[in-house]
């Protein structure tokens, strides 16, 4: 059984999103979410429409992609794992029927081994990220420290957030802020309106700033900064506002800069923005299967694009090493026994395995945004590709 705030981290966007939801497109076909729908709310035809259309529903950046594309040869042997779940064998066409998948591909050693789609998807089709925005936005970070732009993680938030100044988040530092160890006091209930989870950055409560800053520098201290884990959907949208702060320039447009142009994407990557005209540095780029893929092997190849490293040394294995033991968490990125990934809720995970030289994408559309028997399920698919990848 995985832990309670493991659980409520993949959760928290959808509750943000699900107040964000005034949807600009209207249409009379059922498979676009009317006007004002949540995303929790979607039916399984409006959501297999609405993840790879996110860009017609809210206010969005361009990931902007580079005149070359990386490529992602096809190995001469592909793969099609089998396992058994509950009395049930599953190899992926059904594992992806019964689990209402998007996109499953399989790259070992930089060449594809495993390549479907599913729910009307094609390989030129973005899907959301959800929560896998995190990870990203960790990474931004590493490659701002590479610049020179944040001078180091024990740097406080402060110097790049002037705003928190009085705060509780006084004293707390980079490193703490992307562990979510501040010791900020904060509520992730999903299910209470009056969480905090529920009401951040959703008024302008001083004009000219950020109104996720506004709230976040409102909240009481709980414990000393380093000493207590707690998911603040809250804080991975601070680290955005932090990051673009820092670079002077939007996530989207350094994320284009650093990877999305040398690392050759094959699509523009589009970046839901906040009430204030933000990138959500908690939630929600889009991107295609393969450009998930490439992500992940960007990570695999130790951070380097275009020849050149975009993270300093030893980055990728800080950023995926346990800071946090229960549940164990690096810098946005929850951690596996034998490697690591990004989680987002609804389905959607990008896992990386060192050792194996294996990147592994699945997206989908749960009927639920998370569901410990489904996980399950995916984590003995996981487990079954490894064994057919070796």
């Amino acid at each position: 059984m995985k832990s309670g705030s493991r659980v409520l981290a993949r959760l928290a966007a959808v509750t943000l999103l699900s107040t964000f939801a005034s949807v600009a497109v209207a249409a009379d076909d059922p498979a676009v979410p009317s006007s004002g729908a949540s995303v929790l709310a979607w039916s399984p035809v409006q959501q297999a429409w609405g993840y790879r259309n996110m860009e017609a529903l809210f206010p969005v950046k361009v990931v902007a992609r580079g005149a070359e594309v990386r490529p992602l040869p096809v190995a001469d042997k592909a793969i099609d794992p089998s396992f058994t779940f509950r009395g049930e064998t599953y190899d992926t066409t059904a594992y992806m029927e019964a689990f209402r998948a998007s996109g499953v591909l399989v790259i070992k050693n930089g060449r594809i081994i495993l390549e479907r789609y599913g729910l009307g998807r094609g390989p030129k089709d973005r899907w959301t990220s959800f929560s896998v925005a995190k990870s990203v936005t960790s990474t931004l970070i590493g490659a701002a420290i590479e610049d020179g732009k944040i001078a180091s993680l024990a740097d406080r938030v402060t110097r790049y957030i002037p705003e928190l100044k009085g705060s509780a988040y006084e004293g707390v530092t980079v490193r703490q802020l992307i562990t979510m160890t501040s010791g900020v006091k904060w509520n992730e209930d999903y299910t209470d309106l009056n969480s905090d989870v529920a009401k951040v950055g959703l008024t302008i409560l001083e004009p000219g700033v950020n109104p996720v800053v506004s709230y976040m520098r409102r909240l009481p201290r709980q414990a000393p900064p380093g000493t207590k884990f707690v998911y603040k959907t809250g804080e991975t949208d601070l680290a955005g506002i932090l990051l673009s702060n820092a670079v002077g320039k939007p996530m989207a447009e350094y994320l284009s800069e650093k990877i999305w142009k040398p690392y050759g994407m094959e699509r523009d990557g589009v970046w839901m923005e906040d009430l204030a005209g933000h990138e959500r540095g908690g939630c929600c780029i889009s991107m295609t299967l393969r450009d998930y893929g490439r992500f992940g092997q960007f990570m695999l190849d130790g951070g380097r694009a275009g020849g050149k490293p975009v993270v300093p040394r030893g980055w990728i294995a800080d950023a995926t090493a346990p800071h946090v033991k229960k549940p164990p968490y690096g810098y946005f990125w929850w951690l596996l026994p034998d490697g690591y990934e990004g989680e987002g809720i609804f389905g959607q995970t990008v896992s990386v395995f060192p050792r194996d030289h294996l990147v592994v994408v699945i997206n989908s559309a749960w009927g639920k945004a998370w569901d410990e028997d489904i996980d399950a399920a995916r984590m003995k698919y996981l487990a079954a590709i490894r064994a057919a990848a070796k």
